[in-house]
């Protein structure tokens, strides 16, 4: 018997704000139904996504490609659903019911899902598919544009249970939950208000990063007093009378550090609710599969569109592929087949999701697919194809105010390479400023944290060069070696 496939994605999730991801949050934040997930199935040690922003991410997920192929490299592209490669389509002409409720962000109507209701807006084009936290307005497949009221992730948890419970039961289905939080700004359900009463979030040891470590091509970024990459940042906005979840108060005479550390505590602690509200919804979706028993025969995923700085490097949002955006966490639970409370440590990522549910389904996976099946290694049994290094890309050069230069490297279990290019190119949406390139290198084992570039140091030489001919080898396995960039080819040439 065909399993059924209910996919839940959140909208910036760090895996450090899930408790069994044990991070330095634990201690004061739980996720007790993700949690369950791990407890009964298997946690993805090294998820990543190969382009560490929505749209992008998205479009891989329902593609298997990455977004040089499919279309889609930034924000401001469009995704086209009617390809042959779109993951929803394929179950549905294979005998599976789809549908999906909560955030899309691709640019279109969603196509291959029986049925829809997304966040949209009319007239906002994309910016309406951000949402809004309370009483928001869907876009359904039938009956066009439709206000709720209430609080988003309430409202998208209660369409994706009542189509479980009228759905038809003769056929399996795939069916996906996309919240909009924790995606900013940081609204949270009333009933998670006191959570933090009298509580201080941990400090990451690199909130305040001295980056002298690092190479010219991002050493110097976000050192000015307001980009919007940095926490310090946020400072400023939560100040505002008219704050969304109320101004910070009480600062006026603070240091600038002090206002830094201030903004990290407001910022966690409404991140951290909307999680929360989250982790509600996954325990309503599990309790729903089992009161219709149905439980043991559905694939339960819990993932992220990518990862989210939270305050570490003195970083919010997400586009630098430093760990906390380019990690991005994955639990996994299919009792038939995964043996519960297990960690995968193999590579993952994002184009690979479509391959590994088609797989479960028992379809053929297309071969303009670029992702691979990773259904056996999450069951912990050896397959045929592993990843030896997850290839990722971030196109949008300073895009949105965030001083985040284009970039593009190579993870493998043990380093990261990235190099800085610094061009726009002809990336919608980024900006026609070249910046510094240059190139960094971390030993992952060593260094988690990221906190000490070795690319110069000469007893990283060997490892540096090998790395460099994967980058190469990667760049042309998945058909990205910018033969059209005559500038970006030099520069390589020129700092290699």
């Amino acid at each position: 018997m065909r399993p059924n496939i209910l996919y839940i994605m959140s909208d910036d999730h760090a895996a450090n704000a899930i408790s069994c991801y044990h991070s330095i949050l634990q201690s004061v934040f739980q996720t007790p139904n993700m949690d369950r997930l791990y407890q009964e199935g298997c946690r993805m040690d090294a998820y990543c996504a190969t382009n560490a922003i929505c749209t992008p991410a998205r479009a891989s997920i329902m593609t298997g490609q990455y977004g040089q192929l499919n279309g889609v490299r930034t924000l401001g592209d469009k995704w086209n659903p009617e390809t042959e490669l779109n993951l929803a389509r394929i179950l549905k002409e294979n005998g599976y019911q789809t549908a999906m409720f909560g955030k899309w962000h691709l640019g279109c109507d969603p196509e291959g899902f029986d049925d829809y209701q997304y966040l949209a807006k009319e007239g906002q084009g994309m910016f309406g598919e951000q949402g809004v936290y309370f009483n928001p307005s869907f876009k359904d497949k039938n009956n066009g544009y439709v206000l709720y009221e209430g609080y988003v992730t309430d409202i998208i948890t209660n369409l994706t249970t009542n189509w479980i419970k009228n759905r038809k039961k003769e056929q399996p289905f795939f069916l996906m939950c996309h919240h909009k939080a924790p995606h900013d700004f940081w609204e949270y359900a009333q009933r998670h208000e006191h959570m933090f009463d009298d509580k201080t979030i941990p400090e990451p040891e690199s909130l305040f990063e001295d980056r002298s470590h690092r190479s010219p091509a991002t050493r110097d970024f976000g050192s000015s007093v307001t980009p919007r990459s940095r926490i310090r940042s946020l400072y400023y906005d939560f100040c505002k009378k008219d704050y969304v979840t109320g101004p910070l108060q009480g600062t006026e005479h603070m240091t600038y550090e002090e206002k830094g550390k201030a903004a990290y505590q407001k910022y966690l602690k409404d991140y951290l609710r909307t999680v929360a509200a989250i982790d509600d919804s996954v325990g309503k979706l599990l309790d729903v599969l089992e009161a219709e028993g149905i439980l043991e025969d559905t694939v339960v995923i819990y993932t992220s569109d990518q990862g989210m700085f939270l305050g570490e490097h003195d970083y919010q949002d997400k586009r630098w592929s430093f760990e906390e955006s380019l990690r991005t966490p994955l639990l996994i639970r299919y009792p038939r087949e995964i043996p519960a409370h297990t960690n995968c440590t193999e590579l993952m990522a994002n184009i690979d999701i479509a391959p590994t549910l088609l797989d479960y389904a028992e379809i053929s996976i297309p071969e303009n697919m670029q992702g691979i099946s990773c259904r056996n290694m999450i069951a912990g049994k050896p397959q045929e194809e592993y990843h030896k290094g997850i290839y990722f890309r971030y196109w949008m050069h300073l895009a949105h105010q965030h001083d985040n230069p284009a970039h593009y490297g190579v993870r493998t279990k043990d380093y990261k390479l990235t190099f800085y290019y610094g061009l726009a190119l002809d990336a919608e949406g980024a900006v026609d400023k070249p910046t510094q390139p240059g190139w960094e290198l971390y030993d992952l084992q060593k260094d988690p944290g990221e906190l000490k570039n070795v690319y110069e140091d000469p007893a990283y030489y060997e490892i540096r060069e090998e790395l460099k001919g994967l980058l190469c080898e990667l760049k042309e396995k998945y058909q990205d070696q910018d033969e059209a960039y005559v500038e970006l080819q030099r520069t390589f040439e020129k700092y290699k």
